[in-house]
């Protein structure tokens, strides 16, 4: 009797000791976890406020590209420096560059792995949706430019229709308490908020933008598609002629664009321009795995040089292992 309750005294202990073992495994193994997720989420939010600042420092730089044109006085157009897009580059070559060292000499800061690129796009260039309303009323000659181009890329026309009709009722309710007033859209992507289909939204894209207040199109800058829409009486044939005679040499006033294009065809002072005030700023940084890409609004005052934001969206994919990038939530701010 005495030998068998010594064994079961051995195995319970034995039990007690492996149970034992298994809490402190468990602990250990909690608390090493909790430690790299710690480590993991310190190292993600630092990667993302650098790639913040890094990339507001590259909206700064686009900025004072456009503070440099504006003081130049002349015509927009697409051979100046603001036209030329960043391919993506080393940002440690920059920084190097700056501080007149090598790269090996640099090759201690923590910015060796990221890779920057960016452009500017004049959204003068395309047609403004919010020339399609104003003072409360449709606008017939913006609403004819528009059919145009609805008709050249073989879009239903009762969906502009409904978009002019609605953009009406947006900006009549601007401002009202009412919480069945439709929303004013900020952006082309928002424009299914008004009822106007994604089809549609994506095939508007790369000819149409949306901005805060009317604008005139830039005949510097301006595709054939543009061009072919918003001038009545001009064929492809009259657009493909400006182009070939803006690339030999920009215009530098409409008197310049009018003798090109004859007596026949009416170009209206407050409709088109030779320069722009409307800028489109994107930026793309490439940080180990992830990719934050960066979209702003930038407006040039016209009697002025002051260069402002009017709003940012900001947001990261993921590029790790090969994988698919996935569809980037973008973060609004607008800055005061």
């Amino acid at each position: 009797m005495n030998a068998s309750r010594r064994l079961r005294q051995r195995g319970a202990a034995l039990l007690l000791a492996m149970l034992t073992v298994t809490l402190v495994a468990s602990f250990a193994a909690t608390a090493l976890w909790q430690q790299w997720r710690a480590i993991e989420i310190e190292t993600a939010e630092r990667a993302r406020v650098q790639s913040a600042w890094i990339l507001i420092g590259a909206l700064d730089w686009s900025r004072l590209i456009l503070y440099e044109d504006k003081r130049a006085g002349d015509a927009d157009h697409l051979a100046e420096p603001w036209a030329v897009p960043l391919e993506e580059a080393r940002l440690s070559t920059f920084l190097a560059a700056e501080r007149n060292i090598s790269q090996q000499d640099d090759a201690s800061t923590d910015t060796t792995d990221a890779f920057l690129s960016g452009h500017i796009i004049d959204l003068q260039s395309r047609l403004n949706l919010a020339n399609l309303v104003e003072d409360g009323a449709v606008q017939k000659e913006a609403l004819e430019q528009f059919a145009r181009l609805f008709t050249r890329l073989g879009l239903p026309p009762g969906e502009l229709t409904a978009l002019a009709q609605a953009l009406l009722q947006a900006q009549a309710t601007e401002g009202s308490s009412n919480s069945n007033a439709p929303l004013r859209p900020r952006t082309l992507e928002q424009l299914p908020w008004l009822g106007t289909s994604a089809r549609t939204v994506a095939a508007l894209a790369p000819y149409v933008t949306l901005l805060p207040q009317r604008s005139k199109l830039n005949l510097n800058t301006a595709g054939i598609e543009a061009l072919t829409a918003s001038i009545r009486g001009l064929d492809a044939s009259g657009a493909n002629k400006l182009l070939a005679a803006r690339q030999r040499q920009h215009f530098r006033t409409l008197g310049d664009v009018r003798a090109l294009l004859g007596n026949h065809i009416v170009l209206d002072n407050d409709q088109f321009d030779v320069r722009s005030d409307h800028f489109e700023v994107h930026g793309r940084l490439r940080l180990g795995d992830i990719t934050v890409q960066e979209r702003s609004l930038v407006v040039r005052e016209r009697l002025g040089l002051n260069v402002s934001t009017v709003w940012r969206e900001r947001g990261a994919v993921s590029t790790a292992q090969g994988m698919p990038k996935p569809p980037s939530t973008m973060a609004r701010e607008t800055p005061p």
